[in-house]
């Protein structure tokens, strides 16, 4: 069989490990193939971690975190860029110059806790998040958890999804997503420039194996984007795709098991 000579986009997470193999690097590398693009990782953290939380974890240095992207962003290029757990101050201020320094659009989880509750963000790293990382970003996707950390607005409906999104655009993303789906009722995101809205809506899903939905909806717009479709297409798809991720959730472990990031071509 003749092998193509064409080059795919191209995608480079920013994140730490899941060992669990349900979240963060493994989960982006996955739903990168999923939808066709070359993904590549800078790793920032290493974690224990299974379907029942994380026992553990060990964060990278600067200095190894800047080598990564810069080897991979100077020598094979990007399309687009996804940021997931970062951790310490350092680490996301590192991350936030880098971003600013490449010529692609990025999409920013601000990863705060994991699933289960468990801290992946210092506390005293919210503000270089805030002032630093949020600006860099083209799309960031908070949950109603992250929200209520980067602005103390506590979402309890619609409305206060709207004036959360409006709070995280006054850092200085050109959009964010705000995601509803802890809200009762079908799971629905905001997407909004402070100009433009759409409300994103989908069927709820009776699976408690969900672990690993943020770092793939962040993923999954970056792919669409690095795939030169607009935001609110790149977002709609996205969405999509999750949801049907979601759907076919399976259990593993003990505990919350990972969504199915392929169930497009699942056979069996």
């Amino acid at each position: 069989m003749p092998i193509s000579a064409a080059v795919p986009a191209r995608v480079l997470t920013v994140a730490g490990s899941d060992s669990g193999g349900g979240a963060g690097i493994q989960a982006d590398l996955k739903t990168m193939l999923a939808h066709g693009v070359h993904g590549m990782s800078v790793l920032t953290a290493v974690t224990a971690q299974n379907s029942l939380g994380v026992q553990g974890a060990w964060e990278l240095s600067v200095e190894a975190v800047r080598a990564q992207y810069r080897s991979v962003v100077d020598d094979i290029g990007v399309q687009a860029v996804k940021t997931g757990m970062l951790s310490s101050a350092v680490l996301v201020e590192a991350v936030a110059e880098l971003l600013v320094g490449t010529d692609a659009p990025s999409v920013v989880d601000p990863v705060g806790v994991s699933k289960h509750g468990d801290p992946l963000l210092a506390a005293e790293a919210l503000d270089s998040v805030r002032t630093k990382l949020l600006p860099a970003a083209t799309v960031v996707t908070p949950n109603l958890d992250e929200v209520a950390q980067l602005t103390g607005i506590h979402v309890e409906d619609e409305p206060g999804m709207r004036r959360a999104a409006a709070a995280v655009l006054d850092f200085g993303p050109r959009w964010v997503v705000v995601k509803g789906g802890h809200l009762p009722g079908a799971p629905v995101d905001l997407l909004t420039d402070g100009t433009e809205e759409h409300w994103l809506r989908a069927p709820r899903h009776d699976n408690r194996h969900t672990h690993g939905t943020g770092c793939t909806l962040a993923s999954a717009i970056a792919c669409r984007l690095a795939l030169g479709q607009d935001v609110p297409t790149a977002v709609r798809d996205a969405k999509a795709y999750v949801t049907g991720a979601i759907a076919a959730g399976f259990p593993l472990g003990a505990g919350i098991g990972p969504v199915d990031h392929g169930w497009r071509t699942r056979t069996g």
